[in-house]
Formats: C-alpha cells, sequence, structure tokens
C-alpha cells in the first residue's frame, strides 16, 4: 500500500521525526491561502509515484500570482498514470546539504536493509551504479533490532562531523522504529536535508506498508492511496476476476495463482513477456467467458497460453468452460493449450473435437510456442 508523501509525513511527525512546515490542498485558491501563511514554498503534487520533479509536478514559488498559476497547472497533470487531485503547500527551506536515507526489506537476506548516502536528492538506483562505495549499507537483525551506536559506527567512514554523526544516527533509529511499528516494506527520505546548524529535516518521503498487514494498522490504512487500476483491471474487478495487466504480449490463463505465477515465470524463461496476470481457480471458472474476453481485450497481446492442471478440480470441466467461451467470442488469436491432471483426456479430446486443438504434452513446449507466436 503506497501514500502520497503529505500522508507520509503524517506518520513521521506522528513519530516525533522533523518535517517542514506544509500545507494539503486540492484547490488554487487554498494553495493561494496556504502561500500567505507560509511564504515563498514548493508546490507538490501528492500522487503514490516517484519523478515528479521530471514531469512537472514540483514548483517553487515566491509569490502570490505564481502559487496560483502553479496550482493550476500541476492539477491538470497526469504523472505515473495517476490524475494529480491534491497537492502539499511546503515552506521553503535553506539546507545545506542533503542526504539519503531508507530502511527497506531485504528479500535476500529476509531482514530490514538501512541505507544512508551523503548524495542525497539522486536517483538511488544511478548511484548505486554510479557511486555504489557512497552508500552505507547496514542490515538488521529483526531480533536485536537497530543501534545509534551500531549506526555511529557505520558512519564512520560518510565524511561526517561528530554531530552530524550523531544527528544522522539519532534519525535512522527513529525512522527504523517507524518502519517497525507500521509494518513498512518501504521508508524513503530523500532527500534528507542537512540544516546549518546541523539538525534534519525530512524534505520528501515515500511510505509503502505491507498491504497485508493492513489489518493490523487501522490507524494508517485508511490513509494510503486509491490503487491505480487500469481499464481492464476495473472490468476483472467488476466481474470477481483477479486480474493485472503487464506490458507483455503472451496472454495468460491458468488455474490457480500459483500455477499462473509459475507459467509467468515460465514464459519469461523463453525469452517472452507476460501480458497478465488471471487465474480462473475454484469457483471462476464459471467465468470463463468473461475471463477470456478480458484478455482478448488486451490490444498488445499477441498469442495465449491456457494452463489446467488439476487434482481435486477437474481439468475437463474448466476446458469445456473455455471452449463454449471460444465458440462464443470466436477469437482469431493463436492459442496454446497444457492440460494435466485430473480429466486430462476428457479435455484432450474436448478440445481436438470441438476447436480442433490438441493440447502439449509438456507445459514448456506450450510456452515456447506461445513465445514464438508472438514474436
Amino acid at each position: 500500500m503506497n501514500f502520497v508523501e503529505y500522508r507520509g509525513k503524517e506518520i513521521l511527525a506522528e513519530a516525533g521525526l522533523p518535517i517542514p512546515r506544509g500545507i494539503h490542498c486540492t484547490t488554487p485558491d487554498e494553495v493561494v491561502a496556504a502561500f500567505q501563511k507560509l511564504g515563498p514554498c514548493a508546490v507538490k503534487a501528492q500522487v503514490p509515484t516517484g519523478k515528479r520533479g521530471k514531469a512537472g509536478g514540483v514548483r517553487l514559488v515566491t509569490g502570490v500570482a505564481e502559487a496560483r498559476d502553479a496550482a493550476r497547472d500541476i492539477l491538470k497533470l497526469t504523472i505515473g498514470g495517476f490524475a494529480v487531485e491534491s497537492l502539499l503547500v511546503e515552506q521553503k527551506v535553506t539546507v545545506a546539504r542533503e542526504f539519503y536515507a531508507a530502511i527497506l526489506n531485504d528479500l535476500d537476506a529476509r531482514s530490514p536493509l538501512v541505507l544512508f548516502s551523503v548524495d542525497g536528492g539522486m536517483d538511488i538506483e544511478a548511484l548505486a551504479k554510479t557511486k555504489p562505495q557512497a552508500i552505507c549499507r547496514m542490515s538488521v537483525d529483526i531480533e536485536q533490532g537497530l543501534t545509534a551506536a551500531r549506526v555511529e559506527e557505520a558512519l564512520s567512514t560518510q565524511g561526517l562531523n561528530d554531530t552530524q554523526r550523531r544527528a544522522v544516527a539519532d534519525f535512522l533509529v527513529q525512522l527504523y522504529k517507524v518502519y517497525i511499528d507500521h509494518d513498512a516494506e518501504l521508508v524513503e527520505i530523500n532527500p534528507l536535508g542537512l540544516l546549518a546548524d546541523d539538525s534534519l529535516l525530512a524534505l520528501d518521503c515515500k511510505f509503502v506498508m505491507d498491504d497485508a498487514a493492513a489489518y493490523r494498522q487501522p490507524a494508517i490504512a485508511g490513509r494510503g492511496a486509491a490503487e491505480h487500476k487500469t481499464d481492464l483491471e476495473v472490468r476483472g474487478a467488476e466481474d470477481g476476476l483477479k486480474f493485472i495487466e503487464l506490458d507483455g504480449n503472451v496472454g495468460v490463463l491458468a488455474n490457480g495463482a500459483g500455477l499462473t505465477m509459475t507459467t509467468m515465470d515460465v514464459i519469461s524463461h523463453f525469452g517472452g513477456r507476460p501480458a497478465n496476470f488471471l487465474e480462473i481457480g475454484g469457483e471462476a471458472y464459471t467465468r470463463a467467458e468473461p475471463a477470456l474476453g478480458l484478455v482478448l481485450g488486451n490490444p498488445k497481446i499477441k498469442s495465449l497460453i491456457i494452463n489446467f492442471c488439476g487434482a481435486f478440480a477437474r481439468t475437463d470441466v474448466m476446458t469445456e468452460g473455455i471452449v463454449k467461451a471460444w465458440e462464443a467470442l470466436k477469437p482469431t488469436m493463436p492459442v496454446f493449450f497444457s492440460i494435466h491432471g485430473t480429466g486430462e483426456d476428457e479435455a484432450a479430446a474436448m478440445l481436438r473435437s470441438r476447436l480442433g486443438i490438441a493440447p502439449y504434452d509438456h507445459m514448456e513446449d506450450a510456452v515456447t510456442a506461445a513465445v514464438e507466436a508472438a514474436k
């Protein structure tokens, strides 16, 4: 679950971390009123995605007319697929330096990872490629937690004076507590501003919470940004189908989330690009026609792999649903079947007699054929 900047900063402030004075606004008139309270400020688009500055979603303003114009312009933008519906007006702050700080889930180490760099304001992925030595990394034992003493020791190579090092260590320890207490997957502060008196200020905040933990976080779960869905994803939700649109050209239909993800992995392994996640396991097989319609509704798809595997579920029953949908929709797209498990002989016979198609003996062969057909 993603949080827009001002919501993330609310969480930081509630935990006692320093943020600039700011006012959330939804109209140009509100932005003008905020400017009159704050003076020179930044007007910032509130969308749950990055690259706002490059998209024109962040403007520094020094006058009332400029503030109003900035608000009008930014509220017309769509950034990363999200229409800008609100703004954060934040008081201009003079900083001596910009740092980078983040805490995230390290999936490989299965532990939290603390990142810090004195080169703030940059894209961390670019910094990792060009100056990997500039990033201080600290893996955290979840049982032991993070201590200021350990952070100060790790920061000893970062060129900070004693006061700055203590301030950063205290900030990171507090940030780690925010991460743990709120079931976060990522808390990123970029830039983290160092002021003239060596105090710190979170000038931006990216906050992502584990979706599965929403029930444990009722105080903040309702502040998360609405999930951005494509038209096909909206249609899938209305039909009660678990559909996620991707950027590939090989369509996927399978029974069960695990088999669907495996099929997508195999497509990628053989050099293809899956176009969607869509599983029709359980009772979803009864909605084969709307499911097939979703896949066919994506103009990027050039071929389709249908993969059924049944133990308790009968593959012939699922196949009959797809065959009926195929006969009703009459698509011309090349389709490749892999069917194994309970009822596979009956399913294969049905495909041959009604669609004139034979399923592949091995899933890998069906996927390879679908990848080739999509080229």
